[in-house]
């Protein structure tokens, strides 16, 4: 159900291989920071966004399934989410969660098909 949330979608833009780090997130409402950590993995491509000042030096991670756009010349990202969603997004600690499924499913429940934590359904 949640799977592919964790891809790329073919429209986006991304290129497989290509190295997003530093560039600008966009929300549908505005910059929510950089690209700090980014994965391409087939299956669990994921960002993880370092938010600055926006929530107080917090960083988000966000499946490949909600980026719409990525444009290399401006070094930007766009995400198909509000900075509302985004901020109400299951808390992320780098340390616990990258490669914890239960969080992964928590994610991938929130920002996916029925979406019963707030997302969007994709």
């Amino acid at each position: 159900m949640t799977e592919h949330m964790w891809s790329y979608k073919s429209t986006s833009g991304h290129l497989a291989g290509a190295d997003l780090t530093g560039y600008k997130v966009e929300a549908t409402d505005g910059s929510i920071g950089k690209v700090d950590k980014h994965s391409g993995e087939v299956g669990d491509a994921y960002v993880v966004v370092d938010t600055g000042v926006w929530i107080f030096g917090k960083e988000v991670l966000l499946p490949a399934g909600t980026v719409v756009r990525v444009d290399p010349e401006d070094k930007k990202v766009f995400v198909d989410r509000t900075k509302e969603q985004i901020k109400n997004a299951p808390e992320f600690h780098r340390d616990k969660h990258l490669g914890d499924a239960g969080y992964r499913e928590d994610l991938g429940t929130y920002y996916g098909t029925g979406a019963p934590f707030g997302g969007r359904p994709a």
